[in-house]
C-alpha cells in the first residue's frame, strides 16, 4: 500500500479520536481544570508508548537526535492546543473547528521553507476548493470577532509547524520517540500551570478558566477525563504516524473529514441535518482530497519509473 494512502487511513482514524475529544471537552471545560485533562492525556500516552514497547519488545527510549527540535514541538504543540481549547469555552465548536482549518495553508508554507517540497498551482488551488468546502459546511459567522477567535489559528500554525517537524526529523527519531516528546511536554507544561496558578490571584479574563481547580473526587468526572485524555492520546499517535510516512499535503487535505464527522456526530446526536450548502461542501472537500491524492501518487510513480529508467 502506498505511504500515502497509509497516512491517508491514519489521519481518518486520529481525526474520528479527537472529534470525540473536542466534543467531550467543550461539554465539561467549564466545570473541570484543562489543564488536569492535559496532564492526564500525557500520563496515559506515556503509559500506553511503555506497554506498546514492551509488548513489542522494544527498548523504552525517550530520548532524541534533535533535542532543541523536540523541545520547540513539545512546546509549541501544548502551548497551541491550549488556546485551542479555551476557545471552546468561548466561541462555537463549528467557529472553533473551522478557524484551525486554517492549518493546510501553514503546512504549505512549512513544506516549502522546511522540507523544500514544491508547491504546483494545483495543490494551492485544490487547498482554496478544500478550505472553501470548509466555510460553507460551518458557514461561521465573522461579524462579531473577538480574541477568542484568533487562538485556534494560533492552534492551527503550531500544529502545522509541529507535523512537519515530525516528518524532518523522522529519519532519525522514531514515532514513540516524537510522540512522547509531545506528551512530556503536555505534562511538563499541565503541571508547572496548575502549580503556578494554585491559590494565585490570577484574573486574567481571557485565560482565567485555566485556574479551574483539579477534580479528584468525582469519579464521573474522572472518567470522563480518563476517556478524553484515551482518545486524545490515540489521535495524536496515528496523526504523528501519519505525518511520518505520508505527505504533509496529502494529510493536510485528508484532515477535512474532522469537519464530515462532525456533522455525522450533530445528525446522529443533536437532529442537525445539513443544509444543501453543507452537502456542496462536504463534495468540495472529497474532491479536493482525492485530487490531491491523486497527483501525488502520479508524482511518486513518475519518480518511480525516472529512477528505474536510469539504473
Amino acid at each position: 500500500m502506498n505511504n500515502n494512502i497509509k497516512g491517508l487511513i491514519l489521519i481518518i482514524i486520529g481525526m474520528l479520536f479527537m472529534i470525540t475529544q473536542d466534543v467531550l471537552i467543550k461539554y465539561i471545560i467549564q466545570n473541570a481544570s484543562l489543564m488536569q485533562i492535559l496532564v492526564f492525556r500525557s500520563v496515559i500516552g506515556i503509559l500506553l508508548l511503555c506497554i506498546y514497547l514492551i509488548y513489542s519488545k522494544q527498548p523504552i527510549y525517550f530520548g532524541t537526535a534533535h533535542p532543541y527540535i523536540a523541545i520547540f514541538r513539545a512546546s509549541t504543540f501544548f502551548f497551541g492546543f491550549t488556546l485551542f481549547f479555551i476557545s471552546l469555552s468561548q466561541i462555537t465548536l463549528a467557529e472553533a473547528t473551522s478557524l484551525y482549518f486554517v492549518s493546510p495553508f501553514f503546512i504549505t508554507i512549512y513544506s516549502y521553507f522546511i522540507l523544500n517540497i514544491k508547491i504546483g498551482l494545483n495543490r494551492i488551488f485544490s487547498i482554496f476548493v478544500g478550505f472553501s468546502g470548509t466555510l460553507l459546511i460551518i458557514k461561521p459567522e465573522f461579524n462579531d470577532i473577538n480574541i477568542y477567535m484568533l487562538f485556534p489559528i494560533i492552534a492551527a500554525a503550531t500544529y502545522a509547524l509541529s507535523m512537519t517537524l515530525a516528518k524532518k526529523t523522522s529519519e532519525n527519531d522514531t514515532l514513540f520517540q516524537q510522540t512522547s516528546h509531545i506528551y512530556l511536554g503536555a505534562f511538563i507544561g499541565g503541571s508547572a500551570i496548575s502549580i503556578l496558578l494554585h491559590n494565585s490571584d490570577f484574573n486574567l479574563s481571557i485565560f482565567s478558566i485555566l485556574s479551574n481547580p483539579w477534580i479528584l473526587n468525582d469519579f464521573q468526572v474522572i472518567g470522563l477525563i480518563l476517556f478524553i485524555s484515551l482518545n486524545g492520546s490515540l489521535g495524536i499517535f496515528c496523526l504523528i504516524a501519519a505525518y511520518r510516512i505520508g505527505s504533509p499535503l496529502v494529510n493536510s487535505i485528508t484532515e477535512y473529514v474532522h469537519l464530515i464527522f462532525a456533522i455525522i456526530i450533530g445528525i446522529i446526536v443533536f437532529s442537525e441535518v445539513p443544509d444543501i450548502n453543507s452537502f456542496i461542501g462536504i463534495i468540495l472537500i472529497m474532491v479536493s482530497g482525492i485530487f490531491v491524492v491523486f497527483r501525488e501518487n502520479k508524482r511518486e510513480e513518475l519518480v518511480v519509473a525516472k529512477t528505474t529508467l536510469r539504473t
